[in-house]
């Protein structure tokens, strides 16, 4: 009598865990374990306009040598992004035709941008190189993270705009 009663529960319990999941992530939950931001739960809310400086967003990187390479590093994880990417959590900070300078620390039109620092190697001792800077072009982000350590745009430069998820919203966080 166990067994059976074990054998309905269970798959009943899975089916139940399942569904739950899949109306977080259809809700826009998701749950941040990477470094770059808070650790913690975190939904993915509409931007009813154009990014812009300032705002917090989830984003698409897209699939190209550069994010493969950042992934082989363990830099991102698989998601559901082109190329099986995670999406990244960072704070715009520059748009179309702002100009960025990344020297020793990263520069927009010509204000040190607090909190980046360029490192020339990442923590396991890999070189890290830079984006030569230039102008943001029409339909890209320059993005950012505050965190040590973050792999942002300061490395890989501006991404698509159209990689744009939503706003990022913590709900349930604290820091790494």
């Amino acid at each position: 009598m166990r067994r059976r009663r074990a054998i309905v529960i269970v798959p009943i319990a899975v089916a139940g865990l399942v569904a739950l999941a899949c109306g977080a992530w259809s809700g826009g939950l998701r749950v941040n374990l990477t470094r770059s931001s808070p650790l913690g739960l975190w939904r993915i809310e509409p931007l009813e306009r154009s990014a812009a400086a300032g705002d917090l967003v989830f984003i698409c990187p897209p699939d190209s040598p550069t994010f493969r390479m950042a992934r082989q590093r363990g830099y991102l994880g698989r998601g559901l992004c082109p190329g099986w990417f995670s999406p990244l959590i960072k704070t715009v900070v520059a748009t179309h035709r702002q100009s960025v300078a990344v020297g020793s620390e990263v520069a927009i039109d010509g204000r040190p941008l607090a909190h980046s620092d360029v490192q020339p190697r990442d923590s396991a001792g890999r070189a890290l190189t830079p984006f030569m800077g230039g102008q943001v072009p029409a339909g890209f982000l320059f993005v950012h993270s505050d965190f040590a350590g973050s792999y942002d745009s300061r490395y890989f430069g501006p991404v698509p705009a159209s990689g744009l998820l939503g706003r990022a919203r913590p709900l349930l966080t604290f820091e790494p």
